[in-house]
């Protein structure tokens, strides 16, 4: 059993051009009913990507509530599908950020006895010690962000 967000059609916009709707009669218990009308409705939703997403609902008796609720199946598994990929971007930004933490990414050395502080990123080193320990940190964030600017125009193809 999954549980999957209720999704509004606002969030999710389908086309039409997106989707195919078969019908077809439903399978199972219920009776007569179930083997004379074509209730059940299957959606295919390719939407221009090379997987496919089924959605088949046989619930109801009536063609059109299979057909909304279907519809409602599918936008919830399209939300999800869109979170994933959001959270795995996230995740991949936020890697390449922190790094994996291994101790050959060392970020800053702090040496005490010749009062300097190494940032191994930028390959800069400063000094006064106590005094970027009691918060005077101006240089360092301003050698950074010189840095990280540099750093995004080459990213950029700007020399």
């Amino acid at each position: 059993m999954a549980v999957l967000p209720k999704v509004e059609e606002t969030d999710i916009e389908l086309r039409s051009d997106d989707y195919r709707v078969d019908v077809f009669r439903a399978q199972g218990h219920g009776g007569q009913g179930v083997n004379t009308t074509d209730s059940a409705v299957r959606i295919v939703y390719r939407g221009g990507t090379p997987e496919e997403i089924v959605v088949t609902c046989q619930d109801g008796r009536s063609q059109l509530k299979n057909k909304e609720q279907a519809l409602s199946v599918l936008r919830a598994k399209l939300y999800a599908r869109e979170q994933a990929k959001r959270q795995k971007e996230l995740g991949e930004s936020r890697l390449a950020q922190v790094g994996t933490g291994e101790r050959a990414e060392k970020i800053r050395t702090y040496n005490f006895p010749q009062d300097r502080i190494t940032d191994h990123r930028i390959g800069q080193s400063f000094s006064n010690l106590p005094g970027v320990l009691a918060g005077d940190l101006t240089r360092i964030i301003e050698a950074l962000s010189i840095y990280d600017n540099a750093e995004r125009l080459k990213a950029a193809g700007i020399n």
